[in-house]
C-alpha cells in the first residue's frame, strides 16, 4: 500500500497506525503547495481533492480521509486493538472521537497556517480551540491515553494535530493533562518511527 503524506501533515495519523500495526507502506511525499510528488508527478491526478493523506490500496482502490484511513490500517491488524471490534459500542465511542477531533480541532488549526488570517480571526480560532480541547482534558485525566490504557487511532490523531501547537507556539500549559499525553505518545517507539521517517522529530525531543 502507498501512503500520500506531507511532514508533519495530518497524514502523520495514518502513519503511526500503521507503524503501530506493523504494516508496511511505501511512503509517496506530496508538495501540499503545488501539488506535485517528489517525481513530478500530478497528485490532482491521483486524489481530485488535492490533500494528505490518501492511501493507495495493492488493488488500485484509492482511500481518502485521515479517520477513514485509519480505521482501515487498524481493521487489517485486529489483535493491535487499536479500533474496537466492528459492532461494538466501544468501536462507536472512538469513532466519536475521531469525529470530534476532525470537525472541532483539526479544522479550527487550518486558519491559523495561514499567513492572510487577520488577527481577530486568529484570536478567535484560537479562543475555540482551548474552548474544544476541554473535553479532551477532561477524558485524559480518567488515564494515559483517551480509552483508559489502550492506545488507539484515536490518540494518533489527537496527538498528530495536537503536535501542531508547536510549530505555531501556542501556549497550552493549562491542559497539564494534554501535555503529559503529548509527551507520552511521542516517546512511542512506532510514533517516533514515524516521525523519524517524515524527517521530524518526537515532540518530547524538542528543545
Amino acid at each position: 500500500m502507498k501512503l500520500y503524506f506531507a511532514p508533519g501533515a495530518c497524514s502523520l495519523s495514518p502513519h503511526i497506525v500503521a507503524q503501530e500495526a506493523g504494516i508496511p507502506l511505501t511512503l509517496v511525499k506530496v508538495d501540499t503547495q503545488t501539488k506535485k510528488l517528489a517525481d513530478g508527478g500530478d497528485y490532482w491526478a491521483i486524489n481530485p481533492k488535492g490533500y494528505v493523506p490518501a492511501l493507495q490500496l495493492d488493488n488500485g482502490e484509492l482511500l481518502t480521509e485521515g479517520p477513514a484511513i485509519v480505521q482501515y490500517l487498524a481493521d487489517q491488524k485486529p489483535a493491535t486493538k487499536l479500533v474496537p471490534a466492528a459492532g461494538s459500542f466501544e468501536r462507536y465511542r472512538v469513532q466519536e472521537m475521531l469525529g470530534y477531533i476532525n470537525s472541532e480541532i483539526h479544522k479550527t488549526y487550518s486558519p491559523l497556517f495561514r499567513p492572510t488570517t487577520s488577527p481577530e480571526l486568529r484570536k478567535d480560532r484560537e479562543e475555540y480551540l482551548r474552548k474544544r480541547y476541554k473535553p479532551i482534558e477532561q477524558q485524559l485525566a480518567k488515564g494515559p491515553y483517551l480509552f483508559g490504557e489502550q492506545f488507539t487511532a484515536a490518540d494518533a490523531y489527537l496527538f498528530t494535530v495536537t503536535n501542531w501547537a508547536n510549530f505555531l507556539k501556542l501556549d497550552f500549559s493549562e491542559f497539564p493533562n494534554l501535555l503529559a499525553f503529548q509527551a507520552r505518545v511521542a516517546n512511542r517507539p512506532a510514533v517516533q518511527a514515524a516521525m523519524t521517517a517524515e524527517g521530524l522529530r518526537p515532540a518530547a525531543a524538542t528543545k
